[in-house]
């Protein structure tokens, strides 16, 4: 059954309402007719089973026909701090990274990001990841989607995560002792519960980044003995801290 994520108030008690966009995708799309069914989420872990009954050129209307609680977000709440990359490939990374179970993510800019300043920033590129994030929540069965916050410069990100709480990490390729591994699993001190991941850029962390992450008390870690770009590493140590912290297992 066909998934959307729809705005709260376009739900009124039993009845669904589509708006044009969505209604073109149903219909031109996906060729969906009256009595077919969608399940319908608004980002309150609720899905409603709704049967369509009326459909327009513009606009679509449906009866809730059932409803269920959903049980696939990660028990870890693991944040992604991800410089800004060149091209789409932080497109990959955050549709990738929603399929996994990232529950937020941070687009930073670093020393080596090949964006000069965050004005640079359009509208129209935040628009867009946020529908990679809703298209990938939808196809991977989530039922809450992951937040996408505004970017920020690194400093800021390092005091953000800090304030938050929870387990910081840097994956640094300059970092040769301490394992991802190691770090999730802390010899005098419960597993965390919540992960902040930075991921640098191409070419990586300047040395003094990672000394500052540190003293806003984040861990170097390493990811092995091979380079990985840095869309490879945001989604290889995503699933690995993942896996490592039981978000794997069946339910």
């Amino acid at each position: 059954m066909y998934r959307f994520f729809i705005p709260s108030e376009l739900i009124e008690g039993d009845e669904v309402f589509f708006p044009a966009d969505l209604t073109h995708q149903l219909t031109r799309v996906l060729r969906l007719r009256q009595g077919d069914r969608v399940l319908v989420l608004d980002n309150s872990g609720l899905a409603r089973e709704v049967e369509l009954h009326t459909i327009a050129k513009r606009s679509a209307q449906g009866t809730v026909r059932a409803t269920h609680q959903g049980d696939t977000e990660p028990r870890t709440h693991l944040t992604l701090y991800a410089a800004l990359l060149k091209g789409k490939k932080l497109d990959l990374v955050l549709q990738k990274g929603t399929e996994l179970g990232i529950v937020r993510f941070v687009p930073v800019l670093t020393q080596r990001s090949v964006l000069g300043s965050l004005d640079d920033l359009g509208d129209a590129k935040l628009d867009r990841w946020e529908a990679i994030i809703r298209e990938a929540a939808e196809q991977s069965g989530r039922y809450f989607l992951p937040e996408l916050s505004e970017p920020q410069l690194f400093d800021v990100a390092l005091g953000e995560a800090r304030a938050r709480g929870g387990l910081s990490l840097i994956p640094w390729e300059g970092e040769q002792t301490h394992s991802l591994k190691e770090a999730l699993n802390p010899p005098d001190a419960p597993r965390p519960t919540r992960v902040n991941l930075f991921i640098g850029p191409e070419g990586g962390f300047e040395e003094d980044e990672v000394l500052n992450a540190q003293a806003y008390g984040a861990h170097p870690v390493t990811l092995g003995p091979r380079i990985l770009r840095a869309e490879t590493a945001a989604i290889a140590a995503a699933t690995a801290i993942l896996y490592e912290l039981g978000d794997w297992e069946p339910r």
